[in-house]
């Protein structure tokens, strides 16, 4: 193994061409194919039901779980398969795998890949066509490899009020790891654009079970050539050391640090090069956002078409208070240390503060090790309470480009953005 614990290129090769990936998904298949998940486990982790009311708790209340690579998640669907993140799991900097949260846009997503069939596609406004395997992509492009969040757009869905449809998300639908894989500016080098290109589109294996040309038939997302987003992008086989667990989008997927994961495709199958732009549904139509600072408005805007719209992209500033999660008493005059992570779609943390007097003063938290850019930056703060009775607790992040955590709710019919000042209640005992 490489410096700094990655895989080298060649170790990674290695372990991709050796066919032991092949023959752990041949023994999961049975288990994939199956749409339904194995039985959970008895009983359920947190209430049935939160409405109709915001949800105050932590994560959402399904039950959990277990799919094939994964630990036991919190299941919202299964068709398509929607898996929340539980909270213990964000204590570190880096999500491991096999707890990394899933979303899937249509029902039929992979459930098997055969590499040595697999290709990636790359055509359209290009000087020549591209059919790509992995050993191409590792070993025919500069490897790059880097730590960033991926975020669901709708994570904390169901803090809003009034409720909106969609996956009624907790705060789980998020995870950061590290991503190895080839720039698609380097591979879009290889094919050549012509004059004129302007997006390139990424479409996905999964399908739907609507008409071909309709956004419930096919997956597919656009970034515009040049633009910043499409400069970061990477195309990633690597995910944490580790091949692409399947239901995170094996064997390669979209990487657009700083953005919502709404454009990170995952399964890709194609790129197309297009002169125009991408005026399919998953562009025009959905993951709009009304053009308002945070993106909030009201029912009664919406309903009244006074709402103008525009595309969802970076990700805001965030940060969450992690453990101790509440479900059991501290003591008064004893200290405890408060940790957590904080992260920001425009730039890295700079700072992150507490405040254990509903905000009237604020502590800065001791920050852990930067990462990365776009990466979960982890903290601490050792806190004492004084006296027995019950305490709220708030962690608010400023990031480097001066974006400071607002304290103020967030309401669209997307149910995107949110980023308000999260609290946790502490009941405090005595100890005389």
């Amino acid at each position: 193994m490489s410096e700094g614990g990655q895989l080298s290129r060649r170790e990674l090769l290695a372990a991709l061409g050796a066919g032991a990936l092949g023959m752990v998904l041949h023994a999961e298949k049975a288990a994939a194919n199956n749409p339904q998940p194995p039985q959970a486990p008895p009983g359920t982790p947190y209430p049935p039901y939160t409405g109709p009311g915001a949800n105050t708790l932590w994560n959402s209340t399904g039950p959990l779980v277990s799919f094939p690579q994964k630990s036991p998640l919190i299941r919202l669907t299964d068709h398509p398969v929607q898996l929340e993140t539980p909270r213990h799991f964000f204590e570190h900097a880096i999500t491991p795998n096999h707890a990394f949260f899933v979303r899937w846009h249509l029902t039929h997503h992979s459930q098997d890949v055969d590499l040595a069939q697999w290709r990636l596609q790359v055509d359209g406004h290009t000087e020549r066509k591209l059919s790509l395997s992995m050993h191409d992509l590792l070993t025919k492009f500069p490897t790059v490899s880097f730590a960033a969040v991926n975020q669901c757009s709708g994570n904390s869905r169901s803090a809003l009020e009034p409720r909106v449809p969609g996956g009624q998300w907790g705060h789980g639908a998020m995870g950061c790891a590290v991503w190895t894989g080839v720039k698609v500016s380097d591979i879009l080098k290889m094919a050549g654009t012509k004059k004129g290109a302007l997006q390139v589109q990424f479409a996905a294996m999964d399908r739907g079970n609507g008409p071909a040309g309709k956004g419930s038939h096919r997956f597919l997302k656009s970034l515009d050539i040049g633009g910043d987003a499409y400069q970061d992008a990477i195309i990633a086989y690597g995910m944490n050391n580790e091949p692409l667990p399947l239901l995170n989008g094996f064997p390669v997927r979209l990487i657009v640090p700083g953005y919502f994961s709404t454009y990170w495709v995952k399964s890709l199958e194609a790129l197309h090069v297009l002169d125009h732009h991408d005026t399919n549904f998953w562009m025009t139509k959905a993951y709009k956002i009304p053009d308002t600072p945070r993106a909030s408005t009201s029912p009664q805007d919406v309903k009244a078409g006074k709402v103008k719209w525009t595309k969802i992209s970076r990700m805001p500033v965030r940060s969450f208070l992690v453990s101790p999660d509440g479900s059991g008493k501290l003591f008064a005059g004893m200290p405890v240390t408060l940790r957590g992570i904080a992260f920001s779609g425009y730039g890295g943390i700079k700072q992150v503060e507490i405040s254990a007097d509903q905000g009237k003063t604020w502590k800065a938290a001791t920050l852990g090790q930067d990462i990365g850019t776009y990466a979960f930056r982890t903290w601490s703060f050792s806190w004492r309470p004084e006296k027995a009775g019950e305490y709220t607790v708030m962690v608010r992040a400023t990031d480097t480009k001066g974006n400071v955590q607002p304290d103020a709710t967030v309401w669209n019919p997307g149910g995107y953005m949110w980023n308000r000042i999260e609290r946790q209640v502490y009941v405090v005992g005595g100890v005389a």
